[in-house]
């Protein structure tokens, strides 16, 4: 009798040690590499994109910083020269000269012409600087902030009107006393220019440089009231073309030793016609753009006022602006 019935045989086959033979004989799988499972993947992704995010705003910051702190230490750029809107061929404007390169951040050019109610011209000449002091402790602004403060509140700009003396020393004293006050307008005229060419140069100058309602043509051996020339000109007036000044009429000087005398005296009479004169007269915008703007001073050389009547102006003649009552008719 067997010991060991056959269904109930051990199997010793798998007891025995490892054989090659039996793993060779069994088929490969290929390698397949292992990863971390898909369920983290979201989660990595968005924190790397938090994180670039991050890096990209502080090196933006910097960037910004580094900038600004660049543009700051840089000198401003050179602002150039005002341009001369305070000029008029030879004509200058002392004070818009000096209040240009004082005032850098304004510009007189872009400006243009400068918008007043009334520019006064006191003519003078190199051997006045008496009347001028008289004038500056008296009624006429001594310095730039003056003239501008009066301009401020009257509506009038207020200058001293010279010719460019031929010798040097002169003109050296006119400069001289133009950069210690900035109040003189130098006009495009010498000494030996006849007078009714002097005032045309004026006008010219003080139309190009001026918008004013009205020009003043002042001598400067009078007193003047700022506010009521102001007062007086600011009036309504019934003619656009306006002369507002003293009008007389007197013997004619027929004695060679006289100042005044008048060489063609038996053709004039014994009385001059009425006519414009004094010390002060004021010429409406209108009437100073038609002679500014005039093609010919063929007429303008001989009579400066006769001229100017020629273009029907309304004359308007108060006693204000006259040194003597008599004289006003």
């Amino acid at each position: 009798m067997p010991l060991h019935h056959p269904k109930h045989r051990h199997h010793d086959d798998d007891l025995l040690p490892y054989r090659r033979s039996d793993d060779e004989a069994k088929p490969r799988r290929p390698y397949t590499p292992t990863f971390p499972s898909s369920s983290s993947s979201p989660g990595s992704a968005s924190r790397l994109l938090v994180l670039f995010a991050a890096i990209c705003l502080v090196l933006a910051a910097v960037s910004f910083a580094f900038a600004v702190s660049a543009s700051r230490a840089r000198p401003p750029p050179p602002q150039p020269p005002p341009a001369a809107a305070f000029r008029c061929g030879r004509a200058e404007d002392s004070l818009r000269s000096f209040l240009a390169s004082s005032s850098p951040g304004r510009n007189y050019s872009a400006a243009g012409r400068e918008k007043v109610l009334a520019v006064v011209g006191v003519y003078t000449e190199h051997g006045s600087a008496a009347r001028r002091a008289a004038l500056r402790a008296t009624w006429f602004p001594p310095n730039p902030e003056g003239i501008v403060s009066l301009e401020h509140g009257t509506g009038l700009t207020f200058r001293f009107v010279a010719v460019r003396p031929k010798d040097k020393q002169k003109m050296e004293d006119l400069q001289k006393e133009a950069g210690m006050h900035h109040d003189f307008l130098f006009i495009d005229a010498d000494e030996d220019t006849k007078s009714p060419q002097k005032m045309l140069a004026f006008f010219k100058a003080v139309y190009h440089m001026f918008d004013a309602e009205f020009y003043v043509k002042a001598d400067d051996d009078i007193y003047l009231r700022p506010d009521r020339l102001a007062a007086l000109l600011a009036k309504e007036r019934p003619e656009h073309r306006t002369y507002v000044g003293c009008m007389k009429k007197g013997p004619v000087v027929n004695d060679p030793n006289m100042k005044w005398y008048e060489s063609s005296w038996e053709l004039l009479g014994n009385e001059y016609f009425v006519h414009a004169s004094g010390s002060l007269y004021a010429l409406s915008s209108e009437v100073v753009e038609a002679v500014a703007t005039a093609k010919s001073e063929r007429f303008v050389s001989y009579s400066f006022l006769g001229f100017l009547f020629n273009h029907n102006m309304g004359n308007h003649y108060p006693r204000i602006v006259c040194i003597q009552e008599t004289q006003c008719r």
